[in-house]
């Protein structure tokens, strides 16, 4: 047989196997488990859906309701106060449905670690209400992602990590019933875990939530489940029925819902308000702005915090420097400067001087100064314990190049070489 022939035999060949049509895999809805008349004896109801059954949890806050030292309803002022504002921001919301979202999940990552619990709270005209919904055991999962109703366009999920954590993982438990789960869009997400390390950068060494509610939001929690020990809860109700104690792991999960809302209040307050905690945080928050790309009101906000601080945060004045520069006020941004110059310390005081040094010799021509501002920075760099190895030899290489140069302007015909130090 010729090579064409042959060719011809498997193309004629592959298009029969293509015509066979797979099985189709015929669902069979899965039965309760034995065990629900147990589970229904504690807060938790029944609902069947077309994939299962599923169990949930509802409650009920009245806007007055405290959690910590924050009122719920507060945030009803927060939301109405970013619908005013002219820029999107990470804390901003969109238009449609807004959820605060939590997972609790059998194992931190990949495919063998099952989400068992998701709780949503939504704030109604006059009320939240927070719904729970377990899984009852892995049969019945595409049930209970489905009832979660998260696979509804147009959501803004306000979570604590959940863009690194709990959505990828829905997104893989979503990927094993994609046959018969409508597709899962990815909303838009309020992190307020990224929020928090903006907002306490330099405040705080951790930012777990229990840390964050303990030291902003004023909530101490009694008789909580360890992270860890949710998991052998849970799977102990599912093998031995037993749900008494897997209540205390939905009230973990409340918990954390409720110090959404109030995290997101205080949050809001702190980017948006006038008053602040103090210096550390409004620079943190004013750098925020800049790193968004919104100068002005980064600039505006260092300006606020210069005036009603003064000296006494020298890391205000730092970036205060560099948009002063921008904005071509060079005196200004000088005095900003030899601020950090004086009071500041570690990679932002060296900065300052090499900052210094440029202003010196391009803006004021003052090369005495500038060649001062060079040696006394290359001084600084004798800080193993505080500075980096990397940026010490990056700044020796560009105080060496500055300071032959300087030099130059200094005494113009010689050959010159950076100053050794001793």
């Amino acid at each position: 047989m010729s090579y064409e022939k042959k060719l011809m035999a498997m193309k004629s060949l592959v298009k029969k196997k293509a015509a066979v049509q797979e099985p189709v895999e015929v669902f069979t809805k899965p039965p309760a488990p034995h065990y629900e008349k147990r589970w229904l004896t504690t807060q938790l109801e029944k609902v069947e859906n077309e994939f299962g059954v599923v169990y949930k949890r509802v409650i009920h806050y009245p806007l007055s309701h405290m959690h910590g030292d924050i009122r719920l309803g507060d945030v009803q002022d927060k939301l109405a106060d970013w619908t005013e504002t002219e820029y999107e921001h990470p804390l901003s919301p969109k238009e449609g449905k807004l959820l605060f979202f939590d997972t609790e999940t059998t194992g931190l990552k990949g495919a063998g670690a099952v989400i068992f619990l998701i709780g949503l709270l939504e704030l109604k005209e006059d009320e939240f209400v927070m719904t729970q919904y377990v899984l009852p055991n892995p049969d019945h999962e595409a049930a209970f992602l489905f009832e979660s109703g998260l696979w509804k366009v147009g959501l803004t999920l306000v979570t604590y990590n959940g863009k690194s954590f709990d959505f990828p993982q829905l997104q893989t438990r979503w990927s094993l019933h994609r046959k018969l789960l409508p597709p899962l869009p990815v909303p838009y997400q309020i992190d307020l875990l990224h929020g928090s390390r903006r907002i306490w950068k330099g405040e705080m060494d951790s930012f777990k939530l229990t840390e964050v509610e303990r030291r902003q939001l004023g909530f101490h929690r009694k008789d909580d489940v360890p992270g860890h020990m949710a998991p052998i809860i849970y799977q102990d109700a599912v093998k031995n029925g037993r749900a008494e104690l897997l209540m205390k792991v939905m009230w973990h999960n409340e918990w954390d819902i409720l110090s959404l809302v109030t995290l997101f209040s205080l949050s809001t307050d702190l980017v948006l308000q006038d008053q602040q905690q103090n210096a550390q945080v409004a620079t943190n928050i004013a750098k925020w702005f800049q790193d968004l790309g919104l100068s002005e009101r980064s600039f505006i906000e260092l300006e606020k915090i210069a005036e009603e601080y003064g000296s006494s945060y020298p890391l205000t004045h730092y970036h205060l420097g560099f948009l002063l520069k921008r904005y071509k006020e060079f005196e200004r941004a000088i005095k900003s400067f030899e601020i950090v110059a004086e009071y500041g310390e570690g990679r932002e005081q060296v900065l300052a001087f090499e900052e210094l040094a440029k202003l010196y010799e391009h803006q004021q021509k003052d090369f005495p100064l500038a060649y001062e501002r060079i040696l006394t920075g290359k001084t600084l760099l004798k800080q193993p314990e505080i500075l980096s190895r990397r940026f010490v030899e990056r700044m020796e290489i560009a105080f060496a190049k500055r300071e032959i140069r300087v030099k130059n302007k200094l005494f113009p015909g010689q050959a010159h070489e950076p100053t050794k130090e001793t």
